[in-house]
């Protein structure tokens, strides 16, 4: 599990045995718990609809946990607006595929190190699309 901020190639992830909105709060402390997260007016948080961040009760419970963080939901059936979907893709052609690991300690290690090597490599994409294209 893990989020990253739109302008940067920071992750920030965890390893957790299952989701959930325990997993999900450990993953906002951790964001939320540096800067400049923890001093900004509002920081976004862009979910999509799975189990953990689903709803508006989830909004509620993001803002009760942090006041400055805003919860806002892709559509449906629209994970290519994720951008930490975009990231687990580049993680599953360069860390899992066909990397075999010893044991899930070796995995987990390999998983948590990968980003900062991502933010070394990482570039802004270069988006063609115009909005007379749209037409």
């Amino acid at each position: 599990m893990c989020a990253g901020p739109v302008r940067r190639a920071k992750v920030f992830g965890l390893c957790v045995p299952t989701t959930g909105i325990e997993p999900y709060h450990r993953l906002v402390d951790l964001v939320m718990g540096q800067e400049p997260y923890r001093s900004a007016r509002r920081v976004f948080w862009i979910a999509d609809n799975g189990s953990s961040p689903r709803g508006e009760v989830s909004k509620q419970r993001l803002a009760k946990w942090h006041g400055n963080a805003i919860q806002v939901h892709t559509p449906v059936h629209a994970s290519w607006l994720n951008q930490m979907e975009i990231y687990f893709s580049v993680v599953q052609r360069k860390v899992l595929t066909p990397s075999e690991f010893q044991d899930l300690q070796t995995l987990e290690k390999t998983l948590l190190d990968f980003p900062a090597y991502y933010e070394t490599i990482a570039r802004p994409l270069e988006g063609k699309f115009t909005r007379a294209d749209l037409d």
